[in-house]
Parts: structure tokens; sequence; C-alpha cells
């Protein structure tokens, strides 16, 4: 690496490489490209590039007085974005909130740290940027891995190979974490046996400092040294150690760093425990016992997740956990081990019942949402057994649908178009009607915008296939037509995924011979893209590949299909910026959202999709298409071949025609429509500015007030709340109903119940009517009030009145926990029904 230049002008590009805020920005490309083009090309990494290329590009750049200047702006911009107020400040000026520290087991910020997998990783990068764009105060806590997510190879029989490249912190854009004396700060923590020594990172995102942390220290044995060494690699011993580092190791981190954050956002159940670390500190900091801590600190928690199917989430059997955690329940938090399992178990009472890291995640949280507005649904059915004899929609679970962040996705040319009609800083505030200014333009630019977008796109893929090839030692010829491959004319469809069963990657495939029909159609031809990696272990997922590479290798298919191996964060960007037309089809209701989809929307892309995930709410007629009825129907071989015949004639019917149909300019008018109606109704709806300014609104300002009432005074509310459960759960057992009568009326029914509370106070419950949804009706909830005084001495006479256009007969008492601030049933899922 050269050696910094006396007047600064490495250290200026040192600070530029290590801000992956131009990653997304794209405003400093053209100097990494100046300085090494090649590099540049192929890692989009910075520092990788910086501490590459020689002293004498170096110098020379260093000469170049318009090089200079550019530097010396991108960093004077960078400084001003550090200091700049934004929608944050705007909107909440007196804030109780001054930090969310986000938790995640990955992070997709950029093709220059490969510590993400997929979905999730996405999720939590685009967050993290679009907190930059509002100016948000978050920060991130995450893992650096040593070898991260497998890298993907296809062998010439067409089997995915799992390579695991090192990671390199020195080729990353990391920087230790230094002490104020210059010590690398490293954090210690307890694993069966050993005390583990914990790496720490930092990350520039923007204004926003992601944290990693790794346990390559030499300190450690070997074996501990390579518990941060994959993502989602080894088994339940490492996953767990993974874990503790994340939570427990992550919260300490910030403790050393004195960051209080009031709020922790667990992005899934992975980092459940920092729930329990953040009560074990507070304990410290207040003497309070456990219960008292963590009613607290819940209140300050926040629980995202992203699992569709009970199997996804992390259990870990009681033996493991044993190993791991019964001196830290018993010795650190002062409770017995099995009132820790309690805390991760649907039945407390069950000694074989493993541990769900889910269940910790929802029990020490005081909000929790899923991310769509399905996924919700199926959500509460997951959780539901946590909530006995509550009903499933009052299982307190919401949503907040995911977004992507538009900066990072869009291509040139839409960022070019976007910018001229919207204006540069579209994404940084409010949501404003983005529709007027896409109405403006003329069919004929956003065709061009298209058409120049397809066509780099075809060139990408024309590279990229070549050198796969050769990767592969394929003749010289086969390379040479791997140039040629593709037509930047035609309708160019992009299907690019995890491969797993559940996601139905195949459905297109069901009938070979018609696809090969559709792709080869001499008057309306199409040209298909296909990438994915499938889990190491999943050989069903891996079968799914071969037959795809089978398809395009040996039918008249290969000069219209390609399958692109090794799909990684650049080819994803070129391809959701280049795509006419994204192709999702899984299973409903087995995909959580997804987010592959919203990449297009920027760029002009249209999508056909299972009405799922975020499509399900997504869709209408006049922004794309869809296949399947909005029904589950589980895995049933029979309804894939009927959503199969759905895909292909929307493709023969209506896809095709409406690209291919065009006027008397040559412009596809119908397709078009669609574009600009996708464009303004859907991109400012899926944007991750939106999303996070829903979690600001919804859940992070509130849980920052709620937890600082409940921690002030050294956590006497939080000591109150826990008093107050344990009193209701000591005395619910002898709590009941009386008479119940009701009184028809003309405009209104009048209800009265008796109710006998014991010990327990008017003011610890609420007595209420409650009627079920049903035909015509919505749910509903009556509180009923209780009567000055009236006999017997022992009962309390409630009463309550219903308008009579719903018969009296839906209406049923219950008897419900009541405490201000309280969240119930999440807080304390106790419920009493009259029958």
């Amino acid at each position: 690496m050269p050696s910094p230049a006396d007047d600064g002008f490495f250290a200026l590009l040192s600070e530029l490489a290590l801000n992956l805020y131009a990653t997304w920005n794209h405003s400093a490309d053209e100097l990494w490209a100046r300085l090494d083009p090649e590099l540049w090309e192929l890692t989009h990494n910075p520092w990788v590039v910086l501490q590459t290329t020689s002293r004498t590009r170096v110098e020379a750049a260093k000469a170049d007085t318009a090089f200079r200047d550019r530097l010396a702006e991108l960093v004077e911009q960078q400084h001003v974005n550090a200091v700049a107020a934004g929608w944050f400040h705007t909107v909440f000026p007196a804030s109780p909130l001054t930090s969310v520290a986000y938790f995640s087991l990955e992070y997709l910020l950029s093709e220059a740290l490969p510590i993400y997998s997929g979905g999730l990783g996405n999720v939590a990068g685009d967050q993290l940027k679009a907190a930059h764009d509002l100016r948000v105060p978050v920060v991130g806590v995450g893992l650096l891995y040593q070898q991260g997510y497998f890298r993907q190879h296809i062998d010439k029989d067409g089997k995915q190979e799992a390579l695991y490249p090192f990671n390199d912190p020195g080729q990353l854009p990391v920087m230790p974490v230094r002490q104020p004396g210059g010590e690398w700060l490293r954090i210690p923590i307890a694993l069966p046996g050993i005390k583990l020594w914990i790496r720490t990172w930092q990350v520039q995102v923007g204004f926003v400092r992601l944290y990693l942390l790794d346990t390559n220290d030499p300190a450690n044995p070997p074996e501990y040294r390579g518990i941060t060494a994959e993502l989602y690699g080894g088994g339940p011993e490492v996953r767990i150690s993974q874990e503790q580092v994340l939570g427990m190791a992550g919260w300490r981190l910030l403790q050393a760093l004195h960051i209080r954050p009031e709020v922790c956002h667990l992005n899934e159940g992975h980092a459940a425990f920092v729930v329990i670390e953040r009560a074990r500190s507070f304990m410290g900091e207040t003497q309070q016992n456990f219960d008292a801590a963590l009613a607290a600190t819940r209140a300050g928690n926040i629980f995202t997740t992203h699992t569709p199917v009970e199997a996804g989430f992390d259990r870990f059997a009681p033996d493991l956990m044993e190993r791991h955690f019964r001196r830290y329940a018993e010795v650190g938090l002062s409770i017995s081990f099995r009132d820790f399992l309690a805390l991760g178990r649907d039945n407390p009472d069950d000694d074989a019942e493993p541990f769900s890291m889910a269940n910790l995640a929802l029990r020490g949280s005081g909000a929790v949402n899923a991310v769509s507005r399905l996924h919700g649904e199926v959500s509460r059915r997951i959780f539901r057994k946590l909530f006995p004899r509550w009903p499933a929609h009052e299982v307190p679970i919401g949503h907040i649908t995911n977004g992507v962040h538009m900066p990072t996705w869009d291509s040139p040319e839409a960022d070019e178009l976007w910018t001229r009609l919207c204006g540069k800083n579209r994404w940084c505030g409010p949501e404003v009607n983005l529709e007027p200014g896409i109405a403006k333009v003329q069919p004929a630019d956003v065709w061009s915008m298209r058409n120049r977008a397809r066509k780099t796109l075809v060139d990408y893929v024309r590279q990229r296939l070549a050198r796969q090839l050769a990767g592969h030692g394929a003749p010289s010829a086969e390379i040479r037509n791997a140039t040629r491959i593709f037509d930047p004319h035609f309708l160019t469809i992009g299907f690019a995924r995890r491969f797993a069963t559940y996601k139905r990657p195949n459905l297109l495939l069901s009938d070979p011979a018609r696809l090969l029909s559709i792709l080869t159609s001499e008057h309306r031809p199409v040209q298909l893209i296909l990438a994915g990696k499938a889990h190491p272990d999943d050989r069903a997922g891996q079968a799914l590949i071969e037959e795809w590479i089978h398809f395009v290798r040996l039918t008249a298919a290969r000069s219209r299909a390609v399958f692109l191996s090794d799909y990684d964060v650049h080819m994803t960007e070129h391809l959701v910026q280049g795509v006419d037309l994204w192709l999702n089809t899984p299973r409903r209701p087995w995909e959580a959202c997804g987010t592959s989809g919203m990449k297009v929307l920027v760029n002009g892309g249209l999508n056909l999709s299972e009405l799922d995930g975020w499509w399900a709410e997504a869709y209408t007629p006049e922004v794309g298409w869809a296949i399947g009825d909005g029904a589950e129907h589980g895995d049933s071989p029979a309804w894939d071949a009927l959503e199969a015949k759905q895909l292909y004639d929307l493709l023969e019917n209506d896809v095709i025609p409406a690209f291919y149909e065009r006027d008397a300019e040559g412009i596809p008018t119908r397709w078009v429509k669609l574009m600009k109606a996708s464009m303004t109704r859907l991109t400012p709806n899926f944007a991750a500015n939106r999303s996070v300014r829903q979690y600001t609104e919804q859940h992070y300002v509130p849980a920052a007030g709620a937890y600082g009432k409940r921690a002030a005074q050294s956590g006497a509310e939080g000591a109150a709340i826990a008093r107050w459960r344990h009193e209701l759960e000591v005395n619910w057992g002898r709590i009941r109903f009386g008479s119940f009568s009701v009184t028809p009326g003309q405009d209104q029914h009048r209800f009265e119940v008796e109710v006998w509370l014991g010990e327990l106070s008017p003011a610890d419950v609420q007595v209420e009517l409650y009627a079920d949804p049903v035909p015509g009706f919505p749910a509903a909830r009556l509180p009923m009030t209780p009567a000055p005084e009236g006999p017997p001495a022992s009962a309390h006479l409630y009463s309550a009145a219903a308008p009579a256009a719903r018969p009296p007969s839906h209406y049923t008492p219950r008897i419900i926990p009541r405490r201000e601030g309280v969240s119930v049933p999440l807080e304390c899922p106790l419920i009493l029904w009259y029958r």
C-alpha cells in the first residue's frame, strides 16, 4: 500500500474509501476507476483499490487538479452530511430518543463487505442507509465473518460447489475500535469453560456507525476463533455461540463505548440474548431484581420477525442451554435456570422442550412486528400458542412492510430521470406525492431509459458469462459466442433468489417445451436471466439449480437463457436495473415479504409474482401481473401445475404482447403505462425511507419514552409493573363471573354482569364486552363500567351498552389485565371469558 502523502492526499482518499456512503451514491466511482479500472470493475471495493494501486498511480492522481478538487469536494460533502440535520430532527425536535441499537446477524451494505446472505441482510443494510438519509440516530451491531456466506461455483456438470474465501479484515472497509489510549477494544464473555475474547471493528455508513464483532483473536483457542468464521455455518454449538456474541457482547460493546440506547431493535430472533444482557446490566445499575429489570428494559426493545414458518426459528436443546446459561442465570441474573428456560418455551413445565430464540425475543420486547401485512397474519398464527384463549387477530404482532433503499438500487438512467422530475433529495424527507412529477414525463423518455438500462444489462451478461465459461475451461468458440448472447431489444426477464423448494424456482420450468417456445419465438422473443444459490446442505435446492442449467445447456434455449453463477450484490444491481420483468413464484404464504421485486420499481421494471409477501398488498392490474388466488394451498402438486399454466398463459397472452405492441413511434404504450403507474404508486410505498419513518414514528420514539418512564428513579415503575403482574398471576385463578343479563332495546342493548375479583382491585383489570368479527360486523371491544357500589359486598356489577344494529348474542363478557403504559396481552397474556 502506498505511503500517505505529506499533504494528506492519501488520508483524504482513505477517509473516502472507508465510508460506505460513496458506494451507494456512486459519486466517487470515477475516482476509483481512475486509480485501477480493472480492479475496480472486478471488486467495487474502494479500500482494496486504494491499498493495491501503485504509488505511481496515486502520485499521478495527486498531480491531477481535477482529481484533487473532486476528492476534496466529496470529502467535504461527507463532513457536511455527518452533522446536517434531517427529517428526524425536523419532526422530532425534542424527542426522548437519542440512540437506537440495531442488532442483526447479517448486513448487506456493499460487495466490499461480504457479511450477508440474503433478504435479512438486505433489509438490515438498507435500513441503516435509510437511517442515514433521514438522520435517525441508529447504531448497528453485527458480526465480522472470516469467511462470510459461501461463494458459488457451478461445475461442468451443473452442480453447485460451495467456496469459502477468507475475508481479510485488512482488505475490508473496517477499522479496529480503539480505546482512548489506543488499545484495541476487546470484549470478554464467558462460554462453557473459557473466557472468550471478542475483537471489535467499526464501519462508517454515512453518518451511521456499524460495529462488528469477531472471535478470531489470538488469545482464543483455535476451535473458538472460528465461531465467527461462517454466516449460517456450523451446528447448534456454533450458532448459540454466535448469538451470544451478537447479543451479549454486542450490548457490552455499547456499554464500553458509553453508548446508551433507549431502544434496541432485534432484526430477527438471533439477537434475543441482548434482552437478557440488557436486563442484567440494568440490575447492576439499579439493584433491582431480574423481573423488575426486564419489565423496565423490555419497553425499549423491538422485535421484528422475518420468519413465515415456525421451523425457521432457532431452537436450542435444554442440555446445550444448560452448559451455556445455568451459571449465567443463577449467578448473573439470580433466577433459577428453570425460570430462565421458561422465557424461551411454549410450555414452561415441559422440561424436554427446546429453547426458542423467537419466544425470548417476544417475551423481552415491548413491541413486535412482522414484515408485511400477510406475514402479520401468519405470525399471529405462529405465536398464538403464547396467548392462549386470545382471539388470533388480537395476538400482539403488527406489521411494517419492508422497503428497499432506492438510491442503492437505481440505475444511472433512472436516477437522472427521477432527479429531473422529483429532485435529488426525494428519498430523504417526509412522504411526498411523486406522481405529478412522473406523470409529466413523456412516454418516449421513459422508454428510452428502459432501453438504455437493458442494453447495459446485456453488456454485463455477456462479460459475466464469458468470464464464467472461461473459468470452466470452455472452448474459445463458446466463449466468443457468449460475448454475442442476447439482444438489447428483446423482452428480458429476471429470476434471481435463493433456490429452495418453497420458492418454487422451477415453476417456470414445469413445461420445458412450452417455455422453449416462449423464449425462441421468431416474432416476439424473450430472454431469461437466472441466478441464485442453494444452501450447501439443501440438496433439493441444489437439484433445482441443476435442472435449470441442464435446460439452458442442452436445449435451443442456450441463446435465450443464462444461469449466472455466484449471485452477489454487484450482479443484483445489474439485474434489477436492467430487466423489464421480475419474476417471483414462492408458495404462499412462505415469502414473509421479499424485497428483490421492490428493487426493480425505481428502474421502471415490472413484476409478475405470486400473491405473497409484499406483492399481496402491492398488486393491482394497473401495476403488473399476479398468479395465484390469494389463498393457501400447501405444497399441492395439482395447485403448482395450475399456477404454472396460469404463469405461461399470462406470459403468452398478456405480458409479451404488452411489450411488443408498439405505436407509430415504436413505443409500447400499454407497457409504458404500466411502468409509470408502478413507478409512481409503488416506488415510494416500498422504499426503505418509508419503512424507517414508520419504525421511528410507531416504535422508536414511543419506545424511548416508555423506557424512560420505566427506568426513571432506578427503575421504580419497572419494579411496580413486575409486582402488579405477580399479583395478577397469583390471584387470577380466584376471579370469576356471576350472573349475566341482557336487556334488548330499539337503539341499544344493555348488558350487566357480576364479577368477583378476590384480592384484586377493579383498577387492575378491564371488564369488557367482546364480539368476534363476522360477515357484516368487525371485531368489537366495549369497556364495561363498574357500579360505584352494589350487593353482594364481594361482587362488582359491571355494565355497558351496545348498538342494537348488532345482535346481542354476538357479545361475550371477558376480563383482561389493565395498567397504564403496559401492553396487554404482550406483557401479560391472562384472560378470563364468561363462557
